[in-house]
């Protein structure tokens, strides 16, 4: 099975709908999927649910989105950062479910070990835990949340071998291995190909049984959010 796709445009065209839950690794800027993102921008998709730590910023990741309008509801934990998406927020053009960091993270896991829901005490007491069923274990109360599962994963890895195994490099490993496994249709963009068996076993983060497709994106840009320097004295 070929897994390796020659651009990002070709690795979506037949997958990428209209209305679709898409799961998209990330945090900020740092290990987004930058090609596969543009790449959704330029499929033009329509009315996505889109879930990521974030929404990136204007003009840059899945800010990319929110401009192109194709965006119809983050499931998110941190919404800072972006003008737009604040913009589309408070308009009512754009529906959020914030969710807790912690709990967006395992949300996903769970969603991709099969777990419908889990008890967390992260929320008690505030608009997170409205609506959700409430259960006391060993006198502490907990939320009921229940685990996410999209139409498509995008994730973006340093290294990869063409059955698929992944490799994550330093911090932006982040939210990727978790959305890595939240779908059936795991699409990964990374910096370098090897053959099969020129990875080590224990160097491998994400099993290629998990990634259905594999683009080759060398250059990245690798954005950064906010650059702070030091005055010159």
């Amino acid at each position: 099975m070929n897994k390796l796709y020659p651009t990002a445009a070709a690795a979506l065209a037949d997958v990428l709908q209209d209305h679709q839950t898409l799961a998209v690794g990330g945090f900020g800027l740092c290990g987004i999927p930058e090609a596969l993102i543009q790449a959704v921008r330029d499929h033009g998709a329509r009315g996505l649910t889109v879930i990521s730590n974030n929404a990136g910023v204007d003009g840059k990741g899945l800010g990319l989105l929110l401009a192109s309008r194709q965006i119809k509801k983050m499931i998110s934990s941190y919404v800072g950062e972006n003008k737009e998406f604040e913009r589309q927020y408070l308009a009512g053009e754009l529906e959020l479910e914030f969710t807790p960091q912690g709990t967006l993270a395992e949300k996903l896991r769970a969603g991709g070990a099969g777990i419908p829901a889990f008890f967390t005490a992260t929320g008690v007491g505030t608009v997170v835990a409205e609506g959700k069923e409430h259960r006391e274990f060993n006198g502490k109360t907990c939320i009921m949340e229940r685990s996410l599962f999209a139409d498509v994963s995008l994730v973006k890895a340093w290294k990869a071998d063409r059955a698929g195994n992944l490799v994550y490099r330093y911090t932006s490993r982040n939210f990727n291995p978790n959305v890595a496994t939240a779908s059936r249709m795991t699409i990964a963009e990374v910096e370098e190909i090897v053959e099969n068996g020129e990875l080590h076993p224990d160097e491998i983060h994400t099993p290629g049984i998990f990634v259905k497709r594999i683009v080759l994106n060398a250059t990245p840009e690798k954005a950064i959010e906010q650059r702070t320097v030091r005055a010159l004295a």
